[in-house]
C-alpha cells in the first residue's frame, strides 16, 4: 500500500507533461489520483494501467534529461578544446551550456520537491493547524528560493543575448570599412560598457548571503500616470521600472535608494510632489491659525493631518519627509543652543536651573508612584514623566514676542526666568535624548537579580556620564582655541556673499553633530552644543548668524510640524475624548500645580506675583514629546496605545495653552503691560 501510494504522487506531478489541457479534466484526474492513493476508487487492472503509463513517461522525461546532459558535457568538452576560439568566447559558451543544465536540474528537483510536499500533506492531519502552518512555510521558503534562482538565470541569459548581440556587431564591424567618427563611437561604446561593470554594485549577490537576510515576496506597482498617452518606447518603460514602488507582505512601502546604473540621474517624483504639496497647504492653514491667535506650527500640524493617512493620504514617500524634518530638529536646538546666552540669564541662572531640575524630579517621582498604582513597567513611567515635564520653547517664545520690559528695581521679569526654564528643559531634552539608549536597554533587561539590574544601571550610568564629559571636554577645547579664530576666518570669507557663512555654520553644526553621535550622545545634543559654543563669541555674532539661518529652520519646521501631523488621528481623539480630555486636563493642572510649587520655594519674596505667569507658561507638553514618542515607540518602550495618547494629550494641551496664557496676564500683570505681552 505504501509503494502504490507513492507511485500515485509520482503520477500526479507527473500528469502536467501528459496531454490533459482541460482544467476540468485535469481536476478529474488529480481527484482520481488521490483515491488511488488512498486505495479507493478503481478497479484494480485500471489503477495499475493508469500508474504503468504515467510512471513510463516520467522516466521516459528524465532519461531524455540524462541524455541532454551527457550532450552538454560534451559539448562543453568540445568548446574547451576548440583552439578557434578566445578565452572570452570559450567562457561565454561554456556559461551558456551551464545555465541550461541548471535549468534541468532545477526542473528535475522541482519535481521531486513537489512530490514531498504533497506526500506531506497527504499525511498530515488537516485539522492540525501548527502542521498546516509549517508546511505552508515551506513551501513558501521553498517558492522563494526558486523565484530567486529563476531571477538570476534570467539576468544572465539576458546578459547571454546581451553578448551575443555585440559579438554580432563586432562581425559587422570586422566585414565593413568605419569612419572616423564610427570608430570613435565605436571607442566610447566600450569605455562605457567598462564603467558599468566598474562602478555597478552586485548589491543581490553580495548580501543574499549574509546572516540575517530573508527572501520575501514584493509586489511592484508602477507609476500610476497617463503613461498610455505618451510615445514612449518599451525600453524606455523598462528604464523607468527602477523608480516604481516596491510592496511587501507586511505592506511596507519601499522606494528606490540606489539605482543599479548610476550614470543616468534620477528623481523621486512622489517625495517632490510630497513637498510640493505641504508647501503649498502650509500657507494658508498657517494663515488660518494666525487669524484666530493660535500659532502657525499648530496650522502645519493640521496641513499633515489633511494629507497624512488621516486624511486625503496623498503623502507617498512618509518616510522621507519625516526624515527631512529632523533638519527642522536640528537646526531648532542650534538656534536655542544660539540664544543660551549665560550673560542673558545671568540674574535668573539659579532660578533656571534649579527650577526644571526640581519640576522634572517631582514629575517622574508622581510617575512612578502612578505606575506603580497601575502596575506600569519602572521604564515607561520614568519615559513618560520625564515626556509630560518638558514645555513648548517656540509656542512661549511666540507668546513672549513683543513683551520686552525693563527690569524694575529689585524685580525679575517674567519673561527672563520663564525663557531661562525653557532653556534649561531644552538642555534636559538633549540630555534625555542622550539617555534613551539606557531606558532600552533597562527595559530589555531579563536579570532576575535585583543586585545585578542596579549594578548594571549603575554602569550605564557610569558610561553616559563618561560620554557626557568628554563631551563637554571637547566643547571646552573647541570654545578656548578654536570657535574664535574659525569664526573669523568665516566672516572675512564671507563679507558679499553669505552662504559661504551659511555653509560654514552649517558644516560646523554638522560636525558636533557627528562627534556627539560617535560618542553614543544623541545628534540632538551636538546641535544645541553648536549653538551654544557659537553663541559665546558675542551678542553680534549670534544675531547676523540667526538672521541667515531662521530662514533655514522656519522652512524645515514646517516640514517637521507637517509631518508630526502625519501621526495625528482625529478619529482616534473623537472615540476617545472623553479620557483624552480627562488626561489633559490632569496633565496641565498637576505641571501648573508644580511649577507653582517650585517657583514659591526659589522665587524672591518680592517677585513671588510672576510664579503664576510662569507657571501658566510651562503648564503644557512640548512638541518635542513626538520624537521622543516615535522613537520610544520604536524602541520598545511604549506601546503603541500609549504612544497615541501622548500625542493627543500633547495635541490638545498645546491647543489650551493661549487660553491659560491670556488668563494668567490678565489676572497678573498691569494693563499697559498686558498690551505688550499680548
Amino acid at each position: 500500500m505504501k509503494a502504490t501510494g507513492l507511485i500515485s504522487l509520482w503520477t500526479l506531478v507527473s500528469l502536467p507533461c501528459g496531454p490533459l489541457a482541460n482544467p476540468a479534466e485535469r481536476e478529474d484526474v488529480v481527484k482520481h489520483a488521490i483515491k488511488l492513493h488512498r486505495g479507493k476508487g478503481a478497479v484494480i487492472t485500471q489503477r495499475k494501467q493508469w500508474v504503468l503509463e504515467s510512471c513510463r513517461k516520467l522516466s521516459g522525461l528524465l532519461r531524455q534529461k540524462n541524455v541532454v546532459l551527457n550532450k552538454l558535457k560534451n559539448a562543453i568538452r568540445a568548446v574547451e578544446k576548440d583552439t578557434g576560439l578566445s578565452d572570452e568566447e570559450k567562457l561565454f559558451q561554456v556559461h551558456t551550456f551551464e545555465i541550461f543544465q541548471k535549468e534541468l536540474n532545477e526542473s528535475e528537483n522541482s519535481v521531486f520537491q513537489a512530490i514531498h510536499g504533497l506526500q506531506r500533506a497527504l499525511q498530515g492531519d488537516y485539522k492540525d493547524v501548527v502542521n498546516m502552518k509549517e508546511s505552508s512555510r515551506q513551501r513558501l521558503e521553498a517558492l522563494r528560493e526558486a523565484a530567486i534562482k529563476e531571477e538570476m538565470e534570467y539576468v544572465e541569459l539576458l546578459a547571454a543575448e546581451k553578448h551575443q548581440v555585440e559579438a554580432l556587431k563586432n562581425i559587422q564591424h570586422q566585414n565593413k570599412s568605419l569612419s572616423m567618427l564610427d570608430e570613435i563611437l565605436e571607442d566610447v561604446r566600450k569605455a562605457a560598457d567598462r564603467l558599468e561593470e566598474e562602478i555597478e554594485e552586485h548589491a543581490f549577490d553580495d548580501n543574499k548571503s549574509v546572516r540575517g537576510v530573508n527572501f520575501e515576496a514584493v509586489l511592484r506597482v508602477e507609476e500610476d500616470e497617463a503613461s498610455s498617452k505618451r510615445n514612449a518606447s518599451k525600453r524606455e518603460v523598462e528604464d523607468d521600472l527602477g523608480l516604481s514602488m516596491l510592496i511587501d507582505s507586511q505592506n511596507n512601502q519601499y522606494i528606490l535608494t540606489k539605482p543599479r546604473d548610476s550614470t543616468i540621474p534620477r528623481a523621486d517624483h512622489h517625495f517632490i510632489k510630497d513637498i510640493v504639496t505641504i508647501g503649498m497647504l502650509s500657507l494658508p492653514c498657517g494663515w488660518l491659525c494666525t487669524a484666530i491667535g493660535l500659532p502657525t506650527m499648530f496650522g502645519y500640524i493640521i496641513c499633515g493631518v489633511l494629507l497624512g493617512p488621516s486624511g486625503l493620504n496623498s503623502i507617498k514617500s512618509i518616510v522621507q519627509v519625516e526624515t527631512l524634518g529632523e533638519f527642522g530638529v536640528f537646526f531648532t536646538l542650534f538656534l536655542v543652543g544660539l540664544e543660551f546666552s549665560p550673560e542673558r540669564l545671568r540674574k535668573v541662572w539659579k532660578i533656571s536651573l534649579q527650577g526644571p531640575c526640581y519640576m522634572t524630579v517631582l514629575m517622574i517621582a508622581f510617575g512612578l508612584l502612578w505606575g506603580h498604582l497601575l502596575q506600569i513597567r519602572p521604564t515607561q513611567s520614568v519615559f513618560i514623566s520625564t515626556c509630560l515635564s518638558l514645555s513648548s520653547t517656540p509656542l512661549v517664545s511666540r507668546f513672549l514676542a513683543g513683551s520686552v520690559r525693563g527690569d524694575k528695581e529689585g524685580d525679575i521679569d517674567y519673561s527672563s526666568v520663564l525663557l531661562g526654564m525653557l532653556v534649561m528643559q531644552d538642555v534636559q531634552l538633549g540630555l534625555f535624548i542622550a539617555v534613551m539608549p539606557t531606558l532600552i536597554q533597562a527595559g530589555a533587561s531579563t536579570y532576575s537579580s535585583i543586585f545585578k539590574e542596579i549594578l548594571r544601571i549603575l554602569i550605564l550610568i557610569g558610561q553616559i556620564l563618561f560620554s557626557l564629559a568628554a563631551v563637554f571636554l571637547l566643547c571646552l577645547v573647541i570654545k578656548t582655541y578654536l570657535i574664535g579664530p574659525y569664526y573669523r576666518k568665516l566672516h572675512t570669507e564671507s563679507k558679499g556673499n553669505k552662504e559661504i557663512l551659511i555653509l560654514g555654520i552649517t558644516a560646523f553644526t554638522f560636525l558636533m553633530l557627528t562627534i556627539t553621535e560617535l560618542l553614543d550622545v544623541s545628534m540632538e545634543l551636538g546641535c544645541f552644543l553648536a549653538g551654544a559654543l557659537i553663541s559665546s563669541q558675542g551678542h553680534m555674532v549670534t544675531e547676523e548668524i540667526m538672521c541667515c539661518i531662521e530662514p533655514i529652520r522656519d522652512f524645515l519646521a514646517i516640514i517637521f510640524f507637517a509631518s508630526i501631523g502625519l501621526h495625528v488621528f482625529p478619529t482616534f481623539v473623537i472615540y476617545e475624548l472623553t479620557v483624552l480630555l480627562f488626561l489633559t486636563l490632569s496633565v496641565v493642572i498637576m505641571k501648573f500645580v508644580l511649577a507653582v510649587l517650585v517657583l514659591s520655594l526659589i522665587l524672591p519674596k518680592t517677585s513671588q506675583y510672576i510664579k503664576w505667569i510662569v507657571s501658566a507658561g510651562l503648564a503644557q507638553v512640548s512638541e518635542f514629546s513626538f520624537v521622543l514618542g516615535s522613537r520610544a515607540r520604536r524602541a520598545g518602550i511604549i506601546s503603541r496605545e500609549v504612544y497615541l495618547l501622548i500625542l493627543s494629550v500633547t495635541t490638545l494641551s498645546l491647543l489650551l495653552a493661549p487660553a491659560l496664557w491670556r488668563a494668567a496676564i490678565m489676572k497678573c500683570v498691569p494693563r499697559p503691560e498686558r498690551r505688550s505681552s499680548t
